[in-house]
């Protein structure tokens, strides 16, 4: 690979390539130490074609989900199935991975800055902008620009634009996916709001058990099916669809909730030993 040589973004893969060294090293720790990160699936990513491949994901931080999808796609494609143990897999990463974010995100810091270097495709929102609600309408040069990501590789996106759960998925994905025709491959994960803050920089709480479902790619008919049926068939693969909360009692949630708040390591959840108790005859001296 040659010191000068660019994607289609106009960034210098070398410099690419020691960022997502650098940036891997300093969070591996974060899914394989502070926190166990549980993965199921991925010996799907090897068999993958090296372009057009557009995975969507649920989303619960800025930036922790997808450092962590780094780390799992490199991984498996140096051979590990469901492990990212050992970071020796990221001296040799797949530089054609890249991943939706808000532009207004990306651009708040030097580490948002850095991170967009390493595979931000960048997009202004329609629906918000500054914390607030908007209406605007979309670029078509941020639907350009998804479509050369995938040209040349892999694209992240989180479909819901959102990192509260249970929200709409957009148009704007199905409407991509009509026009590109990807190989649409679906992950679930979880655990990742209970680990980090809302950007998912600061961890919050240490030994949560997190997880990375990758499942089958969807069958979509590219020509024919219609939006909706392709935005239902995204809410179902990534479990958001509306049906889940009907079927899931409030009750259950809050239980699910509860359980995975417990499946922490033992130290951190010693089972309270009862006082002991006064022995009688000592009292009746005393």
């Amino acid at each position: 690979m040659g010191l000068l040589k660019k994607n289609p973004f106009g960034h210098y893969l070398f410099i690419k390539k020691w960022l997502i060294r650098i940036m891997g090293g300093l969070t591996h720790q974060r899914y394989q130490g502070f926190n166990d990160l549980q993965i199921e699936g991925s010996s799907i990513i090897k068999d993958l074609p090296d372009r057009n491949v557009l995975f969507v994901s649920n989303h619960q931080t800025y930036f922790a989900d997808v450092v962590a999808m780094y780390h799992v796609f490199n991984a498996s494609l140096s051979g590990r199935v469901d492990n990212i143990k050992n970071v020796g897999y990221l001296w040799d990463p797949k530089l054609n991975i890249y991943y939706v974010a808000a532009a207004e995100t990306m651009k708040k810091g030097l580490l948002p800055k850095v991170l967009a270097y390493a595979g931000s495709v960048s997009i202004d929102r329609t629906w918000r902008a500054d914390g607030k609600s908007v209406n605007r309408q979309v670029k078509m040069s941020d639907i350009s620009n998804i479509g050369k990501a995938l040209d040349d590789g892999w694209v992240i996106t989180f479909p819901q634009g959102t990192t509260k759960p249970w929200k709409p998925i957009r148009k704007g994905t199905a409407f991509i996916i009509k026009k590109y025709k990807p190989i649409v491959v679906p992950i679930v994960i979880d655990g990742f709001r209970r680990s980090f803050d809302k950007k998912g920089i600061r961890i919050k709480k240490r030994n949560i058990l997190q997880s990375m479902v990758i499942k089958e790619p969807l069958e979509i008919d590219y020509d024919n099916e219609e939006v909706e049926s392709i935005i239902e068939k995204i809410e179902y693969a990534i479990e958001q669809h509306p049906t889940f909360l009907k079927v899931i009692p409030e009750s259950e949630i809050k239980a699910h909730e509860s359980l995975n708040e417990q499946r922490r390591y033992s130290s951190d959840y010693k089972a309270e030993k009862p006082p002991k108790k006064k022995d009688k005859k000592n009292e009746k001296e005393s």
